[in-house]
């Protein structure tokens, strides 16, 4: 009778332990693990913190027990071993209960100790509120200080698999979330691009992102952490998760001898034997082949690791099972959207030396998740890596809603079976309305690689724009479309028109398409090619794909949908009417369903739609596309129409549009809510003239009370007549925003003094004149209390409560020294670009 240990109990040690026993009856088999537990779900673990599996006990995918009695395995939990004796073919294992070690003798030994989460030596790391999310002791940790302990913040150090599943599944248990990633994107598997879909969508959901900036330091401060960055910035949180990737457990194999590779994994041949005939090796311990380079990898995925400890299993019961190597398939759900991947993106060709339009290409298409025509249709970006000739495909991303995962498994197939593009292309799948479309989405990746490699069209980079100052940006979307969202410095002729319009543009120079998916622009750019243009490109993804990964430049009202929506009132009326309760005409409202539309459809439609109402009357319309509530906020605004609401509500898009302008002041309907009540009311809300700019900014420069306190007493009046108001404190202003009470920051000597000589806070501000000592400055706050009018303190919390945009010039605190951590709370940090772009929007302007 042969007997197997098995180091190691999750996946690969697990799944090697059954399927030998199903193979081999009177074998005999022990499976030692270090932890408590075996065969839990590794990847449940986030969404047992953020409720969405509900009980712990569904981690567990087979407990000790069951091994026991289902598949007479001897296990053996909290079995630590410590050192591998070849030669006498015994191991060495310390019982972790009763502290005592013993020899166990093997004639086969598989090693699956996995992986372990990186924790760096960095300063304060050994914080008991810094954590890792690896193992159910783990899970019972973060669970216990999210459940029983309060914690209401997190910081979350890594932005891979886990720390995305993490920071989301924290918010769903409802803590504010900071994201802190060294490099500057999260997802790394992911092209730079493919990744900014995921950073818009983040931030969409409350999470705060700090890219490209690594921690320095940890200080735990009472009972919070502070992660001070490398940049000089610092996160406050109550808890801080570090999920910055993992090592593989390979030092009892190379303590015996054993080959390793340069990151620690045990190296084998294609039987998943290691140099020792008795001794295999499987799961993320193991250094794999990648299967589209043919160079070593490691690759920490629990398929992967499953399938080893299965051919482990088979070649242990005197098969020769052969393992084919991996390609790095891997999904993700960040909130709302699905990114995945599958085989090399462009940076891992990139590190190999290969190079764009030489070696290999890449295409970008946009397209929906089944037929647009019927209701739920949502986009998915796909990224289709090849090589220059078409005959390998590479590699794959997408980033979308829904049907990703069908569509990156069915690359997936095509690349281990070594398909081409014309493989691609005439791959026949399943198609009924509800799932996808005459043309799936693999196959039109495949029609827009077969373009590039016959030179029917050409793709520019998503950053071209960026680096080619002289390449025309050409928009050939319709003029409705273009008030939703314009290309900055972009030149807008409809596709209808370009023909007829050809003359106003000049052939030598190098012209970049633009619509909003990029179908039109394909288009447009054939008809320039057939026309004598010879520098043509065309956009990947279209305009909507151009602002999610231009967002720091986007248009403000494109990247807020709450942008453009009306001023915040008191909800509940049942009765159309004025701010000041006078009785208006009641307003007609008319529906409008553009479910099944895709982008630029909707927009299209209310274009249409908005022709036939009169000035005042209500449209309200229902879409499937996510991109329409950012889309009618920025048409509203161009337009001079009023967004009244605009949220999500189900599987549906809905927004409240009045036409033109009203009178008597503010909204009746929050602007923040999903859907406004006068959508089941019929209640009508006064509208804010929407033909021009309405916010009003002001600079704070002076630190006096009577100019802040002058400054708020405006800011709340503009309020008050539902105007957004955007207040920019610079230099002595920003003493108004100082917390009264000191703040344990690291300063240096001189901005030590200098912080020690300002007044720390509007409490302690002084009169511009007759301050006679101070007994001016008492008398002023004494007038005012018997009068009843509001302190500074209680004009500036109003006006903070009422929505008035607070920023501190951040050139300003570095030459004062003053820290964000002095500041009250709900203040930005912002620079000039900041105040120019709300200045912009604006039409009155004060210098305080």
């Amino acid at each position: 009778m042969m007997k197997t240990v098995i180091i190691g109990g999750v996946a690969a040690g697990a799944g090697c332990a059954a399927r030998l026993r199903r193979l081999d009856e009177s074998a005999e088999i022990v499976l030692l693990e270090r932890g408590k537990y075996i065969s839990y779900a590794n990847c449940g673990l986030p969404y047992y913190i953020g409720g969405v599996i509900r009980s712990r006990e569904a981690l567990f995918v087979t407990k000790k027990e069951t091994m026991e009695s289902r598949f007479n395995v001897d296990v053996r939990t909290e079995s630590e071993v410590l050192s591998i004796d070849r030669e006498a073919k015994q191991v060495t294992v310390r019982n972790l209960r009763e502290n005592r070690e013993y020899r166990e003798n093997y004639d086969k030994l598989v090693i699956a100790t996995g992986s372990s989460p990186l924790r760096p030596p960095i300063p304060g790391v050994d914080s008991e509120r810094i954590m890792t999310l690896w193992t159910v002791p783990d899970t019972d940790r973060i669970h216990a200080m999210v459940k029983e302990k309060g914690a209401k913040t997190a910081a979350v150090v890594g932005g891979g698999f886990i720390g995305l599943e993490t920071a989301e599944n924290l918010c769903h248990a409802g803590l504010e979330v900071t994201l802190i990633e060294a490099m500057d994107q999260v997802m790394a598997p992911l092209d730079r691009e493919m990744a900014e879909l995921l950073h818009e969508h983040l931030e969409e959901n409350g999470v705060e992102l700090r890219l490209s900036d690594g921690v320095d330091y940890f200080r735990e401060e009472a009972s919070r952490v502070a992660v001070h960055l490398k940049s000089g910035k610092r996160v406050e949180a109550d808890m801080v998760i570090l999920s910055i990737g993992v090592r593989p457990n390979g030092r009892i194999a190379g303590d015996a001898g054993l080959a390793l590779n340069e990151r620690g994994g045990i190296i084998t041949d294609e039987f998943l034997r290691t140099k020792d005939p008795d001794i295999y090796a499987a799961g993320d311990v193991v250094e794999v082949t990648d299967i589209v380079s043919g160079e070593p990898a490691m690759v920490p995925l629990a398929g992967p690791a499953n399938k080893m400890g299965r051919t482990v299993a088979d070649n242990i019961a005197g098969g020769e099972e052969v393992y084919r190597g991996s390609q790095g398939s891997s999904v993700a759900k960040v909130f709302d959207l699905t990114a995945a991947v599958t085989g090399n993106g462009e940076k891992a060709l990139q590190r190999r030396g290969w190079r764009k339009g030489r070696e290999y290409e890449t295409v970008l298409v946009a397209q929906n998740s089944h037929a647009g025509y019927y209701p739920g249709a949502v986009p998915m970006m796909l990224k289709l890596i090849f090589t220059k000739d078409g005959g390998r495909v590479l590699g794959a991303q997408i980033v979308g809603s829904r049907g990703v995962d069908k569509r990156i498994d069915t690359i997936g197939t095509a690349i281990r079976l070594g398909a081409s593009v014309a493989d691609l292309k005439a791959l026949e799948l399943a198609y009924a309305p509800p799932y996808s479309s005459a043309k799936d989405p693999v196959n039109m990746a495949a029609f827009a690689a077969e373009n590039v490699i016959r030179r029917v069209a050409r793709f520019c980079d998503w950053n071209t724009p960026d680096t080619d100052s002289e390449a025309v940006l050409l928009d050939v979307r319709e003029e409705a479309e273009v008030m939703a969202y314009e290309i900055p410095g972009s030149v807008n002729i409809p596709l209808g028109q370009l023909r007829r319009r050809l003359g106003e543009l000049d052939p030598e120079k190098t012209y970049i398409t633009f619509c909003a998916v990029g179908v039109r622009a394909y288009t447009g750019a054939r008809i320039l090619a057939q026309h004598g243009f010879d520098r043509v490109f065309v956009y990947p993804g279209g305009v909507r794909f151009y602002a999610s990964t231009h967002r720091k430049s986007a248009d403000k009202d494109a990247a807020d949908p709450g942008a453009s929506s009306e001023s915040a009132g008191t909800a509940g009326s049942r009765t159309d009417g004025a701010a000041d309760g006078t009785q208006t005409q009641p307003t007609r409202r008319v529906s409008l369903d553009c479910c099944g539309m895709q982008c630029p459809g909707p927009i299209m439609e209310v274009f249409n739609s908005m022709k036939e109402l009169e000035d005042g009357d209500v449209l309200e319309v229902t879409a499937s596309d996510p991109g329409f509530t950012k889309d009618i906020a920025a048409w509203c605004r161009k337009t001079g129409n009023t967004l009244i609401s605009g949220g999500k509500e189900g599987e549906e898009y809905i927004a409240c549009v009045r036409k033109g302008t009203t009178e008597g002041g503010r909204s009746s309907c929050e602007p923040d809510s999903h859907l406004c009540e006068c959508r089941e009311s019929g209640e009508n809300a006064a509208g804010i003239p929407g033909s021009g700019p309405q916010g009003k900014t002001i600079i704070v420069f002076d630190g006096d009370m009577d100019k802040v306190l002058a400054s708020f007493i405006i800011a709340n009046g503009a309020l008050a007549m539902g105007r957004p108001v955007t207040m920019f404190f610079t230099f002595w202003g920003l003493t108004a925003l100082r917390r009264p009470e000191k703040k344990p920051v690291k300063k240096s000597f001189v901005e030590g003094m200098f912080g020690g000589m300002l007044p720390r806070g509007a409490g302690k501000l002084k009169l511009g004149r007759m301050n006679m000592g101070g007994m001016g400055t008492a008398m002023m706050k004494r007038v005012m209390k018997d009068k009843n009018i509001d302190s500074l303190e209680a004009l500036m919390k109003k006006a903070m409560d009422m929505g008035v945009r607070i920023i501190a010039c951040s050139m300003s605190m570095d030459v004062m020294g003053i820290r964000k951590e002095e500041l009250i709370d709900g203040v930005e940090i912002g620079g000039v670009g900041t105040y120019l772009g709300e200045a912009e929007d604006s039409n009155v302007n004060l210098f305080i």
